[in-house]
């Protein structure tokens, strides 16, 4: 079962379909920042990521893209994914001058969003070279929380939404991380409440706490 933005629970995604995903989701960061984004593609017949292992390596790849195009030299930044069997592989690397401080609080958050999938993830900070990071998420992660989540029966971008949530975001900045009107993600809120049998943004952050959903921030 694919995960889509419709009504489809979070099942399994093809990695080179998931890939392709970040893919177009980063692709405005391009735009905007004039940074050269790279993306080296995984194998198309690699196994299929579980849904909330998809989302989070998106989540994941795109905090480290926006942690590094804050570094005033970069040009360039490379992404990597690839697929042992049991592992997602995830490489970012910059070509800046290894301006990123590995205990920034954007960064801590990323390294809490991967080990809350019992991921390891590694920064090296190259002084005058880049920074590279490497990241293994482990395909088959905590069957609790996944089991959990799935029973919610929760669509692709109502679990980004409830990622942004998580993190303590208002609608219209979680309209603008998406790229989705104010009134979609009204929509979205009002269909993860029903969901997750609660009645308010309070209620619904300390639940997805409880079943191990980080911040996507």
């Amino acid at each position: 079962m694919l995960v889509d933005d419709g009504t489809n629970s979070i099942g399994e995604e093809p990695v080179a379909s998931a890939f392709t995903r970040l893919r177009d989701d980063l692709r405005p960061l391009t735009t905007l920042s004039g940074v050269d984004l790279q993306f080296v593609e995984p194998p198309k017949n690699g196994r299929a990521l579980p849904g909330e292992v998809a989302h989070a390596a998106r989540a994941i790849v795109r905090g480290l893209a926006l942690a590094m195009m804050e570094q005033e030299d970069i040009q360039r930044i490379r992404v990597q994914w690839n697929c042992d069997g049991e592992n997602l592989l995830i490489n970012v690397r910059d070509d800046a001058r290894g301006g990123i401080d590995p205990s920034a609080a954007a960064l801590d958050r990323l390294v809490r969003r991967v080990e809350a999938l019992n991921g390891l993830i590694e920064i090296e900070v190259m002084g005058g070279w880049g920074t590279e990071v490497a990241v293994r998420l482990p395909l088959d992660a905590p069957p609790s929380a996944v089991t959990e989540i799935a029973e919610w029966s929760l669509g692709g971008r109502e679990f980004e939404v409830l990622q942004l949530l998580a993190a303590g975001q208002r609608n219209r900045a979680i309209s603008q991380a998406l790229g989705i009107s104010e009134n979609t993600v009204k929509f979205h809120v009002r269909n993860l409440f029903k969901k997750m049998g609660v009645s308010s943004r309070a209620q619904a952050v300390a639940l997805a706490h409880s079943h191990g959903v980080a911040s996507s921030t």
